[in-house]
């Protein structure tokens, strides 16, 4: 609990509102330091649908899986991730409707979460371009000759912007903040400083595209390595509809009908008759394991380990739930190195389950949760190799189909070793494996140079104050 003494003229200034998001969050202490600085309000630096700023209608999803009839679909949670390769298709008859039309993502825009979770805000890359988006996700999009959009983006995530999004804050359960709560958010003109922001929050965005650009061709090169590869109608993300008949020999070990559906034994089919060698992750791995729960005990302090869902593996900027302290029992069974990828092992079969990740940004060094199922290899770049195998859609299907469990399904660390890989050549693995490691380290760099932007933009706004 907080408790705070305000002055009766804040309450006047916000309107007469009395509770206490506006009070508490830092907005107007905020709103104190810009006044030293000049100063637009935002609605005059937008321009585009309803002034530049805005969400979007509540409208029934009508979903396709044919991406011939639809476009790729966008929420508060995905918009976050680091990769948009399996999102959901929104019927495209729907998206290119007057209602829905404007709810187009285009490169430049700052998105920001409008609803639950508020205020996470993204930068939208070359590679969002043409997806569409929820109602609940808020798009501003810039006047590039009133104000550059990379620079615009890294104030709202200062500790100076973000309080200011947040002051609009309504609702007892489901929060939310609307476009005209942002309209005259004063943003301060630094000058030269804008320029250098926009660059490094461009250079960001063009680092993240490349690096999803990197994985996509070594996984085509992985698949092409077995002549394994799927035609993109052929693709799918989750549990479809089917019906098959299956020797009772292969029902031993498993009896669950996803287990034995087309979704799984297409790829088992392909790698059967492929002429390329196998190996299973178990035999590819030197350790493959889930960490046990222990008591976490959590720290205050931000120079301690950091601590993360499985959720935070798929953004492109993890941020750690908490810190726990390091020299409690147990932490060091949770703390990743480079060398390990993470699958989540429980969830909906369309979601991140069974989604692996190789570990940037603060997830090297940091606490994953017992819901990540670690498989460490022996060298940097055979994790490197197995990330793309396993992100490929042969080693995806083969995951989410061997998860158990009919309302949370689950993986475990048996089902994962049983996955099948392509064991390439030497040369082959080593290039894939280079590529997979590339994609981190650009998704690395890309949250290095973010940060450098928001910094020179914090430090602009404390020295002119």
């Amino acid at each position: 609990m907080q408790i705070k003494a305000i002055p009766s003229k804040w309450i006047e200034n916000e309107g007469y509102r009395l509770d206490c998001g506006p009070y508490m969050s830092g907005a107007i202490e905020a709103r104190e330091i810009l006044k030293k600085l000049p100063t637009t309000p935002l609605q005059k630096l937008a321009e585009g649908h309803n002034g530049g700023i805005y969400n979007g209608p509540q409208f029934v999803r009508n979903y396709v899986q044919d991406p011939d009839h639809g476009v790729p679909f966008l929420t508060t949670s995905s918009m976050l991730y680091a990769d948009l390769s399996n999102l959901p298709l929104l019927s495209k008859k729907d998206a290119h409707s007057s209602k829905l039309s404007y709810l187009e993502v285009k490169e430049g825009m700052t998105l920001i979460s409008c609803s639950g979770s508020i205020g996470r805000t993204v930068y939208a890359r070359k590679d969002m371009d043409g997806v569409w988006s929820n109602q609940d996700i808020m798009k501003v999009v810039a006047n590039r000759e009133e104000i550059l959009p990379g620079y615009l983006y890294s104030f709202l995530c200062t500790r100076f912007g973000v309080p200011l999004v947040l002051s609009g804050t309504y609702g007892a359960i489901i929060q939310h903040i609307e476009p005209h709560h942002l309209a005259n958010l004063p943003v301060p003109r630094l000058g030269e400083v804008e320029e250098r922001a926009h660059e490094l929050v461009q250079q960001a965005a063009d680092l993240r595209t490349e690096a999803n650009e990197i994985k996509a061709k070594a996984i085509e090169l992985y698949e092409n390595e077995g002549a394994l590869s799927l035609a993109e109608e052929e693709k799918q993300n989750g549990s479809v509809f089917g019906a098959a008949a299956v020797s009772s020999r292969y029902l031993t070990g498993r009896m669950d009908a996803f287990f034995h559906c087309g979704f799984h034994s297409e790829v088992l089919v392909r790698l059967e008759k492929s002429d390329c060698e196998k190996i299973c992750v178990k035999d590819f791995a030197i350790n493959l394991f889930e960490p046990k729960r222990f008591k976490r005990v959590q720290s205050q302090d931000e120079n301690d380990i950091p601590f993360f869902g499985t959720t935070a593996l798929m953004w492109s900027d993890p941020v750690p739930s908490y810190f726990l302290y390091p020299r409690q029992k147990g932490v060091d069974d949770y703390t990743i190195n480079e060398r390990t990828v993470l699958i989540p092992r429980s969830g909906q079969i369309s979601g991140i389950i069974g989604t692996a990740t190789l570990p940037y940004g603060r997830l090297i060094g940091g606490a994953i949760s017992e819901h990540a199922i670690r498989v460490e290899c022996e060298k940097v770049i055979d994790a490197g190799y197995l990330f793309i195998a396993l992100r490929s859609e042969i080693g995806m299907r083969q995951l989410k189909a061997r998860a158990y469990g009919s309302s949370i399904p689950t993986l475990d660390t048996f089902q994962v070793g049983e996955v099948l890989l392509i064991d390439a050549g030497k040369q082959t693995r080593a290039a894939i494996g280079e590529m997979g490691l590339k994609t981190a380290q650009l998704r690395d760099q890309a949250i290095e140079l973010e940060n450098q932007a928001r910094l020179i933009v914090e430090h602009a706004i404390e020295e002119g104050a």
